[in-house]
């Protein structure tokens, strides 16, 4: 029974026995009275009134009200202890003190759900930071903690000392204690371990020049004596030494032009050691060295040497595979090869074009820029078709002469890049679909090239991108120099993020899109394209509201 029913209880039955006038006094106690009064003429006894009835309307709302009564009375029996901590959590917090003293004393000083002493302790602390009790009780788990390192180190149980000694320095143990029980537990896992041989084995591993690369190799096995015996000499010396010839070969690698054999070194120094005597310089001459090539593969790619700019770039890679300046350099060589397909298929040499869109596919896979190129190199092939003549060699070389009559016809009136069908390019592109290594035909190429520029900037300044990107397939087509070629698709290509920002902004979704793909296609190395991408997305999840 609660102390409120007890009290109510009580209550009712006094209430009850002073209402009953006749009932015996407790102990033989007498009131005082005036004797028999039944002489005294007091009038007519007085009305009594009527105890008021109960209205319908209170009868009908008396169960209602009762259940309440009742409910709450059942909500106050089973949230009294969440009440009581919510109001008085200074009771909480000494349960959660009791609680942790009986775990101490049973030994659970740490557990992961929460039963352990320490976890006690301290959510009691969090609870009510003000009460030393509970820092009191996680010093004494600290100190149980080193009681239990040292009994487990006695009883070689060195997992169970290990655990232990870890959560004593988590409470801040004594520390010379604990350094007292750490160096029992050290010489218990070199008793264990074997250290002699260990040593031997890492002297051997020296001695034969395997420094590194299992964990047999010297700097594993110096390692692995060092984390039981950190101030062994002959370890120290060891690694030292170790680290010294592997830093040596690294420069050595360096000089033969092995960059990515010595960042491996370097890092495997850096590892075992940060803070030896040579790594500065090491790494000092590893960094020139990747300017370097970095560089040199910037000079190769410029002036068409793709595949020594890929080697370099790969060699970058190897030792760095996150770098994005990489990654940027192996897209850039990508995108010249596509390039080098289109201006292949321009000459109708289409071994070399299929050829040059492997490298583009193989080195920027999922970019879209091989396949943008393969377009070309299509529409290329059905030109081809159609215009490949038919007859004997003599025929051909005639018609090759008419068609350069006709260039020639066609730059006099002006039109060098239209009307279609009718331009100096188009009867220039047939007259490469017959003969495209005749020496008349590239000299007539060479001359209209200066024209095809002149269109490009031409329609980049009016902001007609369509027939500006025409006028740069002329260009690729008249076989232009790479770096020039690279500089184009740039400028165009940041035309075209340009027009996707506009529409962006006025919330035309598939036109920003669509400007988003032309500029990708024409240069995905453009720094701003991964940004303008993000707010695409952002602009497709949110319905075009950015």
């Amino acid at each position: 029974m609660t102390p409120a029913f007890s009290v109510l209880f009580y209550a009712a039955r006094v209430i009850r026995r002073r209402a009953r006038p006749d009932s015996p006094q407790p102990h033989g106690r007498r009131e005082p009275s005036f004797g028999r009064d039944d002489g005294l003429d007091t009038g007519p006894p007085p009305r009594r009134r009527p105890a008021a009835a109960l209205s319908p309307a209170w009868r009908r709302r008396a169960p209602a009200a009762l259940a309440i009564a009742g409910c709450l009375l059942l909500a106050l029996l089973v949230l009294r202890q969440p009440l009581a901590d919510r109001f008085w959590p200074e009771t909480r917090a000494q349960a959660l003190r009791e609680q942790a003293a009986t775990a101490l004393a049973e030994g659970r000083l740490t557990a992961a759900d929460g039963s352990g002493a320490r976890e006690l302790f301290e959510a009691a602390l969090a609870m009510d930071p003000d009460r030393n009790e509970a820092r009191e009780g996680l010093a004494r788990v600290a100190r149980s903690a080193l009681a239990q390192a040292a009994a487990a180190v006695e009883a070689d149980r060195l997992d169970d000392a290990q655990a232990a000694l870890a959560l004593a320095r988590e409470l801040a143990a004594p520390r010379a204690e604990v350094e007292r029980v750490d160096e029992a537990l050290r010489e218990r896992q070199i008793a264990r371990a074997g250290l002699d041989e260990v040593r031997e084995r890492a002297h051997a591993a020296y001695a034969r020049g395997d420094l590194h690369g299992s964990a047999n190799s010297a700097l594993p096995l110096y390692r692995r004596i060092l984390s039981l015996r950190p101030g062994d000499a002959d370890a120290l010396r060891g690694r030292e030494d170790a680290l010294g010839d592997l830093l040596q070969q690294a420069r050595e690698g360096l000089r033969q032009g092995r960059y990515a054999d010595a960042a491996v070194a370097v890092a495997v120094a850096r590892e075992f050691d940060p803070g030896h005597v040579d790594l500065p310089d090491t790494e000092a001459r590893l960094g020139e060295e990747r300017d370097a090539l970095m560089r040199h593969a910037a000079a190769d790619r410029a002036a068409g040497r793709l595949e020594r700019a890929e080697a370099r770039y790969l060699q970058l890679q190897a030792a760095d595979p996150e770098a994005a300046d990489v990654r940027e350099g192996l897209l850039q060589v990508a995108s010249a090869h596509a390039r080098r397909a289109e201006r292949a298929a321009a000459d109708f040499r289409f071994a070399d074009a299929d050829a040059a869109l492997a490298d583009a596919a193989r080195l920027a896979p999922g970019t879209g820029m091989a396949e943008a190129a393969a377009r070309h190199v299509e529409r290329a092939r059905q030109s081809h078709a159609r215009l490949e003549p038919a007859g004997t060699p003599q025929q051909r070389r005639a018609r090759v002469r008419a068609l350069l009559a006709e260039v020639a016809e066609a730059e006099r009136r002006g039109d060098l890049l239209t009307p279609p069908g009718d331009s100096a390019y188009d009867k220039l592109r047939a007259a490469r679909a017959i003969a495209p290594e005749d020496a008349e035909v590239r000299r007539v190429s060479a001359r209209l090239l200066p024209a095809a520029v002149d269109c490009f900037d031409r329609e980049l300044r009016g902001n007609r991108l369509g027939r500006a990107r025409a006028c740069l397939d002329a260009r690729v087509a008249l076989s232009e120099d790479e770096a020039a070629l690279a500089a184009a698709h740039r400028r165009l290509a940041q035309r075209w993020l340009g027009v996707g920002d506009e529409r962006l902004g006025a919330g035309e979704l598939a036109n920003a899109q669509a400007a988003y793909e032309a500029a990708r296609a024409l240069d995905p190395t453009l720094p701003e394209l991964e940004q303008f991408a993000e707010r695409l997305r952002a602009a497709s999840t949110t319905g075009g509201v950015l």
